[in-house]
């Protein structure tokens, strides 16, 4: 509904250019009972560690409560409801064992705009507010951090995106108006399967650019392939595949290109719904 949370804005360049590139090994396993609740369990191998993740999400009526626990004895749960009021959500977080971790996020979204504010239960909490209005495709957002120990602003960012059916353009000023970042995706099918974009950042304080571009190639209706290079010469490659409805084999790499005695990195994702 409308122009969605001001996380949205740039999100779909961002996903093209960062999701699915994975430098670790790491399987998970889904299932769902016939009572809907879905159990799911991941194994993460990170450099020579292991870390292991087990969780379970319950769907009842417009509410959500997922709980995890890992192999470092953390247990983090969030609950969420859709539609406690009227076009608005709630979601609660907590990890247990920092208490201090808690808090509260509600989300408002209109026809031509939308509300977003998030409250830790602590103390002295963090609040973040942020507003997106728009319509037609375009809007314009703004959000800010408010530290309520020091009782100054400790963030403020805003940003403008336009969205049609075959591109979506960014800009977002952050970090306090110290970093300009223009973000930009064109689809080149209908599904949105295969796609060109990237992201040029400008930090003023520091006169440093970045530049990453990258793109998607749907192969077939089952297999896919994703590249991404960054103005430091990192080369990052990956290829999808999906076994059965649920079930996906993901293979990435990267490489620096500046510096080739360096060893690659390389990634293996396996998510298995049976």
């Amino acid at each position: 509904m409308g122009p969605g949370l001001f996380s949205d804005i740039g999100k779909k360049a961002k996903d093209l250019l960062t999701n699915d590139y994975i430098n670790d090994q790491k399987i998970t396993i889904s299932s769902e009972t016939a009572t809907g609740v879905a159990v799911t369990s991941s194994a993460l191998k990170k450099g020579g560690l292991y870390a292991l993740h087990v969780g379970s999400c319950f769907k009842y009526k417009k509410s959500i409560i997922d709980v995890k626990v890992d192999t470092d004895s953390n247990i983090s749960s969030t609950i969420a409801f859709t539609d406690l009021l009227p076009s608005t959500k709630a979601i609660a977080t907590l990890t247990l064992p920092d208490y201090n971790s808690a808090k509260m996020e509600v989300q408002y979204f209109h026809d031509h705009g939308s509300l977003a504010s998030v409250v830790g239960f602590k103390q002295n909490p963090i609040v973040d507010l942020s507003a997106t209005v728009g319509a037609h495709g375009f809007a314009f957002g703004a959000e800010v951090g408010f530290d309520t120990a020091a009782g100054n602003c400790n963030k403020y960012s805003a940003a403008i995106g336009l969205t049609k059916p075959d591109y979506n353009v960014s800009f977002i000023l952050g970090d306090k108006g110290d970093t300009l970042r223009v973000l930009y995706v064109h689809y080149l099918d209908e599904k949105q399967k295969s796609a060109v974009g990237g992201e040029v950042s400008r930090r003023f304080s520091t006169n440093e650019n970045t530049v990453t571009v990258g793109g998607a190639y749907a192969l077939d209706e089952l297999t896919r392939v994703k590249t991404r290079l960054n103005n430091a010469g990192k080369l990052g490659a990956l290829l999808q595949h999906e076994l059965n409805p649920g079930s996906v084999l993901t293979i990435s790499g990267e490489f620096d290109t500046k510096n080739l005695d360096r060893t690659p990195k390389f990634g293996l994702a396996l998510a298995l719904k049976p």
